[in-house]
This record gives structure tokens, C-alpha cells and sequence, in this order.
């Protein structure tokens, strides 16, 4: 019988999850794997605090030396979440010898180098499957299954309050505010939102997945990001009028030799697999060479499916004798600082003689061409009318520079949202 003596940085609710799992189904780990795991230490922030799974007081200490220090302690599982102290201690961790299991993007993505460097020069194990999509196996298919292929896109739905946000506004026209407002009376959003909705979450998952993905490391900061908090339920509506379903997405592409990482909202069309994803569930989309296309699909989020992945993580670091690394080479990123794509555009436009015509000659301009165009509803007070133009593949810089070179008198830019998965 092979016992292995982990400490934990954090007990929030993950942690007590994690602590859950392996005091209730500790024996099973060990009938069905072969291998037992003794907590000896919990760092917390408050000793009294109370937890919603009993831990014993014994356990918990507020002093960081007695999980980072201790010689008996071969694996280092962090739930404090954030960037500091989180990464100065898994850095720490590491460069002691120990194993370390995380979930924390936020401390990964912003300290990619620093991490796997200490993991790398020190020999020790480096694990994190649930800090993207939870319990959803998309970083173990990466590193361990789709080894034979050449990645060349992942796309995915990889936050799930946005994805609830959005689900509703699809479902029921409801406005952007109303249904956060729903989403944090359900927990499912924090009271500061903006991690989530201004799609900073989303970049630190789509930064450590594209790493993977294209074996070179894509920095957080070099991330395209935009949020949500400018979706209308009439750009939601006027999507499915011409089969579309709008999503937060995070996209990543290899193309001659460049890299496209970028979040933002994304239509795809309402066949394609990642337009039935609802509510709070996540899905990654990958597309290789030799395997074709492929769709990982489940709960991004939460306790329980966090933990299961994190105890996933400890079985395996205890059953490896010599810890993999991310097989990431060291050849420069170069970041794709345009890309192309169809472009879904609503504007207003003054209702007289010609204006259509500027547009679309001014488009034609810059090369890009118009597939659709719809006018939404009767004019305005002000003389304005809706119009919806959807074009075919056109670089993003033309088309922001069309809509830039268009006279503010006449037009008025509403939304510009990307068209994916053609």
C-alpha cells in the first residue's frame, strides 16, 4: 500500500471538496488505484471560520511554513485562487521538491515561465487539469492523447456564467442586467462580476489551452479580450433571425506560423455543436490534422466537478515516477495582430437617399463584401433606422477601418461581433 502525505494551500469550497472526496471515497480511490492520501496540513485564513465540509481543527494552520516546509508533505494541492501569494508558494513548492496540484488559471497563465521553470529545474511535478473546464478532460486530451496531431484551432465556451448570461437572453429576450442580476442572487456570478463578463477569466484558460494546443507559450497580455457588457437583446435576436447563436468564445488558430488568441462575443451558427451548449456548461471545440474535429463537453465550474479533477490530478502525480512537463519549446510567439472571419454589423443609418450606398461602397473601399443586409423596424424619432449587415470573410482591421471612415451624421455604430465556426 503506497501512502502519499499532501498538504493544502486554501480550504474554501473547493478545497473542502477536495477534502470531501478524499475522506469519502478515499477507500474506493484506493481499492480501484492502489494508493492512499493522508492531509497532514491545511493553510486557511481564518482558523474559526466556518467551512462547508467539517474539517478537523488540527489540521488547519495560518502559517504557510508548515505546508511549504514540511519534509513529509510530497504534494502541494493550492485552492487559494488569485495571483499572489498563490503563485510565490507553488513557486516555492516546487523549487522544495513537491509536487503541485492546481486549479488556479489566474497564477498560471500570469506566471507561466516562473511555474514550469521551477517545476523543470527541480523535478517536480506540475499538474493542472481543472484550471480550464473543471471536471472536462480537455487538458489530459491535449498533452496525453492528441499527441499525433498538429492543433490547428480550439474553440471554446470556457466560462460558464457568461454562457448562463447569454443562454437566457437567447431563450427569453431578456436584458444583459436583468439576468446578471439572476446570476448572482444563483451564485453563479460573483458580486464584482467583471472577471467573468469582461472575459479576463476566459483569457487566462484560453492562454494556458493555446499554449498546449501550439506548443508555444501564449501570454495572457498578448490575449484579444472583450466582454459581453455590450450585448443588446436585439443583437441576440437579430443573430437567430439569421441562424446564429451568440457566445462568449475563446478562440485560438495557427496560421502561417502566427497565432489568433482572442475572447469575445461570438456568433456561431445554430448547427454548429457549440450553439447547444447552455446554461453554465462549458465546451472546447478542437480541430487537428489527423484526428478531425472533436468537442469536449461538461461542467466548467463548480465544487464537486472541480475536485473531481484535482483528485484526478493527485491519483496520477502518485502513480508517475518521473513527472511530465508541457511539452511548450522555447521558438517566439508571434501573435496574429489581425485575423478574418465574417463580421455581423449593426448600425443605425440615416433613412434617406444614398446612405446604404455609402456604406457599402465605403466597405467595398476596404475589400470587404456584404453577404446580408436587413433593415430592422421603421425609422426613429431622429430619422434612423436599423440595419443589419452580415459580410463575407473580411480582415478585422478593414473592417473596423470601413466602419471608422463612415460620417457620424449618417451612421452609428451599434455592434460589431464576429461570425465563428463557418
Amino acid at each position: 500500500m503506497e501512502r502519499i502525505t499532501v498538504g493544502f494551500l486554501g480550504c474554501g469550497n473547493i478545497g473542502c471538496g477536495v477534502y470531501k472526496l478524499l475522506e469519502t471515497y478515499g477507500e474506493e480511490i484506493f481499492r480501484n488505484e492502489g494508493v492512499a492520501f493522508d492531509v497532514k496540513k491545511i493553510l486557511v485564513r481564518s482558523l474559526g471560520k466556518k467551512r462547508s465540509w467539517n474539517i478537523p481543527a488540527h489540521l488547519l494552520t495560518d502559517h504557510p511554513d508548515e505546508v511549504l516546509d514540511d519534509p513529509e508533505i510530497a504534494v502541494v494541492m493550492e485552492f487559494m485562487g488569485g495571483e499572489e501569494p498563490a503563485s510565490s508558494y507553488m513557486i516555492r513548492a516546487l523549487e522544495g521538491g513537491k509536487t503541485v496540484v492546481t486549479a488556479n488559471k489566474m497564477a498560471l497563465a500570469s506566471n507561466w515561465n516562473a511555474i514550469v521553470s521551477a517545476a523543470r529545474e527541480h523535478g517536480a511535478g506540475l499538474y493542472y487539469e481543472a484550471s480550464v473546464c473543471g471536471a472536462i478532460p480537455v487538458i489530459r486530451a491535449i498533452n496525453d492523447s492528441l499527441q499525433a496531431n498538429r492543433i490547428t484551432s480550439v474553440m471554446g465556451i470556457i466560462n460558464g456564467t457568461t454562457n448562463y448570461i447569454l443562454s437566457r437572453m437567447s431563450q427569453e429576450g431578456a436584458a444583459y442586467e436583468d439576468v446578471l442580476a439572476d446570476a448572482q442572487k444563483l451564485g453563479l456570478a460573483e458580486p464584482d462580476p467583471t472577471a467573468d463578463v469582461e472575459g479576463y477569466d476566459a483569457a487566462y484558460k484560453l492562454s494556458i489551452l493555446s499554449t498546449l494546443a501550439f506548443h508555444r507559450h501564449v501570454p495572457v497580455e498578448c490575449i484579444y479580450r472583450e466582454g459581453i457588457t455590450g450585448i443588446t437583446p436585439l443583437d441576440v435576436q437579430c443573430g437567430k433571425e439569421f441562424g446564429l447563436t451568440l457566445k462568449l468564445l475563446g478562440v485560438a488558430k495557427e496560421e502561417d506560423g502566427k497565432i489568433q488568441a482572442r475572447v469575445h462575443p461570438t456568433f456561431v451558427r445554430s448547427s454548429h455543436p457549440l450553439a447547444g451548449v447552455s446554461d453554465a456548461f462549458n465546451a472546447v471545440y478542437v480541430n487537428g490534422h489527423a484526428c478531425g474535429e472533436m468537442m469536449f463537453y461538461g461542467r466548467g465550474a463548480g465544487d464537486m466537478p472541480t475536485a473531481s479533477a484535482l483528485v484526478s490530478d493527485l491519483i496520477k502525480a502518485a502513480h508517475t515516477k518521473r513527472h511530465p512537463l508541457p511539452a511548450v519549446n522555447d521558438v517566439p510567439c508571434e501573435i496574429a495582430e489581425d485575423w478574418s472571419c465574417v463580421h455581423f454589423v449593426r448600425m443605425k443609418a440615416k433613412d434617406e437617399p444614398g446612405v446604404l450606398a455609402l456604406v457599402s461602397g465605403q466597405f467595398a473601399q476596404y475589400g470587404v463584401s456584404i453577404s446580408s443586409m436587413v433593415q430592422k423596424g421603421d425609422r426613429d424619432a431622429d430619422g434612423y433606422v436599423q440595419v443589419i449587415f452580415l459580410t463575407h470573410e473580411a480582415s478585422e482591421r478593414a473592417v473596423r477601418s470601413a466602419l471608422a471612415a463612415l460620417p457620424a451624421e449618417k451612421v452609428c455604430i451599434g455592434s460589431i461581433i464576429r461570425v465563428e465556426g463557418e
